[in-house]
């Protein structure tokens, strides 16, 4: 999802250079924390390999064994059997490598009465024979993460030309609310009806930004984007190449087909149908609402010369519908009982913001989460070329009578997500190293084991960003005609069903191998 800051971001890059724009920045970041967490797993080795190889190999045997028996007859001694020899056989093959920086990072665990609670982990040990209960207070692995964020955000702060000092204590402020979310996510109540952090954080910014305002201290901090995008970049490393060519045909034909179709019939609807007097108004809400979001929009708008009220009433819509529809499908999808592999697609093709497509999927499971985001970053791609070909249109029709020079190439560059390139480049790297056998495998699994709680951190953040940055009041007085509203609903309703019908179709009838494959 985009703001009002990565308008600006963009439109600096010409001026500023591409190493200062938001997209380049979570290339950078997310690359040191990721090369920086490869580094220092890498020199962890385990000192005997080949004794835990044959350690392996023991426990696959018996664990091989258990499974066969539980095929003639299932009891609950064996299925516990088998859970306890799956938890030690990932224990062995985790443990070729290990994270020094592991034991300072740290998520926050659930609680019942006290928040407080949500600092300690909870573990059962068997001491003498007896069952103990265990709490370990996590505060110091909190604060590491979060100091891991700030390390991240003033590197970019200072990137982007930006105080330090004023950034640091907004980033401060942030950080409170964000475990505040995070606090608020932990109950055992909530995490029954699995309202995920994201709800909360966007939530906790809204409260504050529709009662008493915005701080203005805080505003050096919400950068959405950075902290989105960055967290994006950490995500590639966590989704592996084979799955993401597994996804890439029928993902592709979902993304590529449906895309382009919705954003022609929303414009023509809007023109035809609603007689919608602005031009660029309808192109950047059309374009906001099919390709991804806000960026889209940005994008778009600076293609069809778009007005800055026009641009500002796009990202209202596109905030405000962005959150409903990340609470509301997950909870729809769980209600039907929908394939996790066709939901994933569904929430990838639909929902503007790639932060919320996401957190969306997070909250279904990790292979819904796998397709959505895959799927959103096919469809980013098209940001470039959606742009380009508007530019190309709006020269050549819409502008035809007065004299403009004609777009060129470079034009697909500059609207590029440029992000989009530190994900795949992050997935190439680690499928590459998760293929190198255990070994591999155990290498990998450390570094995401430490750069997915900051991946969690970072989405955090920036979603209490948006909500600090949504006012509803503000918002209503874009709204009175009805047209651009009407517009929307209706070109999502399209891409909604367009989109499921699509996905059904690819991953069920022409691709049913494609399915099965991300399950594994």
């Amino acid at each position: 999802m985009s703001t009002g800051t990565e308008a600006s971001a963009d439109a600096g890059v010409k001026k500023k250079g591409l190493i200062r724009s938001e997209d380049w920045l979570a290339i950078i970041l997310g690359g040191i924390l990721l090369l920086g967490a490869l580094a220092a797993s890498a020199t962890q080795p385990d000192k005997q390999p080949e004794e835990r190889l044959k350690k392996i190999d023991t426990a696959s045997e018996r664990l091989k064994a258990l499974r066969a028996s539980s095929e003639s007859q299932v009891d609950a001694d064996t299925q516990k059997a088998i859970k306890s020899g799956e938890k030690d056989l990932a224990k062995l093959k985790a443990g070729f490598y290990s994270n020094p920086a592991k034991p300072y990072v740290a998520k926050l665990d659930s609680w019942k009465a006290n928040p407080a609670e949500a600092f300690y982990v909870k573990e059962e040990i068997v001491k003498d024979g007896k069952k103990e209960k265990k709490e370990t207070l996590i505060l110091p692995g909190v604060a590491g993460a979060l100091a891991i964020c700030l390390v991240l955000f003033v590197i970019g702060a200072v990137l982007l030309g930006e105080p330090l000092l004023p950034s640091v204590v907004a980033f401060a402020a942030m950080a409170v609310l964000t475990t505040i979310s995070l606090i608020l996510t932990g109950q055992d109540t909530v995490k029954y009806y699995n309202f995920e952090y994201p709800i909360w954080a966007l939530l906790v910014g809204m409260l504050i930004s529709n009662t008493i305002g915005t701080p203005s201290f805080l505003r050096p901090a919400i950068r959405t984007e950075l902290y989105i995008k960055t967290g994006l970049v950490l995500l590639g490393a966590g989704v592996l190449l084979s799955r993401l060519l597994t996804l890439g045909v029928p993902g592709i034909l979902v993304s590529w087909v449906v895309t382009p179709i919705t954003l022609i019939t929303t414009y023509i609807f809007g023109q035809h149908v609603l007689r919608m007097p602005s031009k660029s108004l309808n192109m950047v809400i059309s374009a906001d609402m099919s390709v991804c979001g806000v960026s889209a929009a940005i994008a778009t708008g600076a293609a069809c010369k778009a007005k800055k009220e026009e641009l500002s009433l796009a990202i209202g819509i596109s905030l405000a519908f962005t959150a409903v529809m990340m609470v509301v499908m997950p909870l729809f999808i769980k209600w039907v009982g929908m394939d996790p592999v066709l939901a994933g697609v569904w929430l990838g093709g639909t929902i503007d913001s790639t932060g919320a497509v996401a957190a969306a999927g997070k909250i279904l499971g990790d292979i819904a989460l796998d397709a959505a985001v895959t799927i959103k970053m096919i469809q980013n791609i098209l940001i470039g070329v959606v742009s380009f070909g508007v530019a190309v249109y709006w020269v050549s029709y819409v502008e035809r009578t007065e004299t403009s020079q004609r777009p060129d190439v470079k034009e697909i560059w500059y609207r590029l997500p440029k992000f989009v390139l530190g994900f795949v480049g992050a997935s190439v790297l680690f499928s590459w190293i998760y293929s190198q056998g255990l070994q591999g495998q155990a290498l990998a699994g450390s570094v995401t084991g430490v750069t997915e709680t900051v991946r969690e951190y970072l989405f955090c953040l920036a979603f209490v960003a948006i909500g600090l940055e949504t006012n509803f009041v503000e918002l209503s007085r874009y709204l009175k005609d009805g047209k651009a509203i009407t517009l929307y609903v209706c070109g999502q309703t399209l891409n909604l069903a367009l989109t499921l019908l699509m996905a059904w179709i690819m991953f069920f009838h022409v691709f049913p191998q494609a399915a099965e494959a991300l399950k594994r």
